[in-house]
């Protein structure tokens, strides 16, 4: 009897399992994007939008904190199913994922000291050091101006550093989304910082999908753009 119970148990756990949509999210991308309190995700745009699709779906929404250096693994394991706010050209052999249309776009952009001089170009940025996201793939003259240490990249733990690095001059600029570093700044509107008007580099975002996904690619595309022609995800972006 106590074996059957078990085995009851364990079955039941793997149902459980097979009912879930696995969504990765990165912490560092922070709001209006992810909103993570002790590591799990309460809420922001990755949050409402797994939330939303997951039940369109019949399934409910697991969200797993993905490190950007784990992606390709997570992925091929399975241990997410969907990874969203993404880009192909930060994935190594993108060709490898199904890739949704594009949802929404995003910038590059820099927040500096209000007393630093305007940034216009990368060579405005040679030999300064720079705040970027550990494991963050930037456009390929930006890396390359890493690798070669023409700018010093400093990669920080979170935005809170960044911020507080910046206003204490000890970095020159950070990089980050323009969605992400607005909503800091709106946070903080008496800090001496300011968004820099020049654009890195604009994108498209999309969601990637594991090899593992327990439902066709095709429904969830239909799905995504569905909420993305009605106007839901720039809703989503807006609200969160």
């Amino acid at each position: 009897m106590h074996r059957l119970l078990i085995l009851i148990m364990i079955s039941c756990s793997s149902l459980a399992s097979a009912d879930e949509l696995r969504w990765g999210f990165a912490s560092a991308d922070g709001m209006p994007y992810v909103d993570v309190r002790e590591q799990q995700l309460h809420g922001g745009f990755i949050y409402e939008l797994g939330q939303r699709v997951s039940q369109q779906l019949g399934y409910q929404a697991a969200f797993v904190e993905t490190p950007n250096k784990r992606i390709d693994e997570y992925m091929q394991r399975g241990r997410i199913h969907v990874i969203c706010n993404n880009t192909p050209q930060w994935i190594d052999n993108p060709e490898r994922y199904h890739w949704s249309a594009p949802l929404y776009s995003e910038e590059d952009v820099l927040l500096v000291h209000r007393q630093q001089a305007p940034i216009n170009s990368l060579q405005d940025l040679y030999g300064k050091n720079l705040g970027t996201q550990l494991g963050y793939v930037y456009n390929s003259t930006l890396m390359d101006a890493f690798a070669t240490q023409r700018i010093n990249r400093k990669n920080l733990r979170d935005h809170t550093v960044g911020f507080n690095l910046l206003r204490k001059q000890r970095l020159d600029a950070i990089i980050g989304m323009r969605r992400t570093l607005r909503f800091q700044m709106n946070k903080q509107a008496n800090a001496p910082l300011r968004i820099n008007t020049w654009v890195i580099e604009r994108y498209d975002m999309h969601c990637t999908y594991s090899p593992q996904l327990p439902v066709s690619a095709e429904r969830l595309d239909k799905i995504l753009l569905q909420l993305r022609d009605q106007g839901l995800i720039k809703q989503l972006l807006n609200d969160s």
